[in-house]
């Protein structure tokens, strides 16, 4: 079995904890991995004067892999967020997102499986903004009055909603290569195209275009607000589903809602040169340090992980032992007791992680 370097990012909050979850459930898989650590987050503004060190994005870059925990983005401080600016840096266009139904989770649904691809580098989140009564912000209300295309408020703030044709290919492209490798049989475009036509309309014009060369898999295509409500309804209908970024973040915790929330959420973001896998839900400061943390999300997307280096035995070992356990129903963090309403003691992070290495060892 080959020996793999990836870089480790911690994180923050509980971070700590589901990440060091992860290493040993990973590490028990039989997969040879050597974690390289590189830091990211709150505290390396006082030891590298930035959320995000370049020392960190050079570990990524020379290992092409990275898994890292959540990490606290400053909330109104000017910071920018380390989860957009990995991506940016790194050029990691796609957010993949799976979603499956666990058994004894707590989930709306017991048969969901299905795969949110988000692109994840330009929309609202490319991070072009212009603040309330600056000079840029002015400038901008003034363009847009001499070209007739509308009013806007002097009082406001203003986000540029950027979607390229190239980006649009880009992440369709994806979806549908995807699906085939997958053996899935759908992709369904979400957009808001009749309303914003030239932004989300080149999006699902696109797609059209990606669909028409791949008539082997079936294509969809949705309104986003009726796409929500008909998830809701009834998640088989979908497949593998493909989204701009702003509307593909929101639906991807939707649909965690149906399984179970984001505690068991896996995610990856994936570019032409290196990938980036992680947990979708937050540092959850208030329980950080306390072993209450449920470690799933980023057990699951270190099995994520282990499928991109190849490692499909280990990967699927990770899993099946994560189905196991779920579906014993005998060691379980608090948040899914909650969610089942179960009277049973909560089990800790490390608990939970132990039940998961005895199910592999079986």
């Amino acid at each position: 079995m080959a020996k793999h370097t990836v870089t480790l990012i911690p994180g923050d909050g509980i971070g700590v904890e589901t990440s060091s979850a992860m290493q040993r459930v990973i590490d028990a898989s039989g997969a040879e991995i050597e974690w390289e650590v590189a830091e990211a987050g709150a505290a390396c503004l006082e030891t590298h004067g930035a959320l995000l060190p370049e020392s960190t994005l050079e570990s990524i870059r020379r290992n092409k892999v990275a898994i890292k925990g959540p990490i606290t983005t400053p909330v109104g401080t000017g910071f920018r967020s380390i989860n957009v600016a990995l991506r940016q840096a790194l050029k990691l266009y796609v957010c993949l997102r799976p979603v499956m139904s666990l058994p004894g989770a707590g989930g709306r649904y017991e048969d969901v499986d299905l795969v949110i691809v988000r692109e994840n580098t330009e929309d609202l989140y490319a991070g072009i903004e212009f603040e309330e009564g600056s000079e840029a912000a002015q400038a901008l209300i003034d363009f847009v009055a001499q070209q007739g295309a509308g009013t806007i408020l002097p009082d406001s703030g203003i986000s540029v909603k950027p979607i390229s044709k190239t980006g649009s290919r880009n992440i369709v492209e994806y979806a549908f290569d995807y699906a085939k490798k997958q053996g899935r049989k759908k992709v369904t475009a979400v957009h808001k195209a009749n309303i914003m036509k030239f932004s989300d309309g080149l999006f699902l014009h696109t797609a059209r275009d990606v669909a028409a060369e791949n008539p082997e898999i079936a294509f969809d295509e949705r309104i986003v607000d009726a796409f929500c409500m008909n998830m809701v309804i009834d998640p088989s209908q979908f497949d593998v589903v493909v989204f701009p970024n702003l509307y593909g973040d929101i639906a991807s915790d939707l649909a965690a809602g149906l399984v179970g929330g984001l505690g068991i959420a896996p995610g990856a973001n994936i570019g032409k040169d290196y990938a980036v896998f992680e947990a979708v839900h937050g540092s959850a400061p208030d329980i950080a340090g306390k072993n209450l943390a449920n470690p799933t999300a980023e057990i699951l997307s270190g099995a994520l992980m282990l499928d991109h280096l190849g490692e499909h035995e280990c990967a699927e070992r990770v899993r099946q032992a994560v189905r196991t356990v779920y579906a014993e129903g005998k060691v379980l963090t608090g948040d899914i007791r909650r969610a089942t309403g179960s009277q049973e003691a909560a089990a800790s992070c490390t608990e939970f992680t132990d039940a998961l290495i005895e199910a592999m060892n079986r």
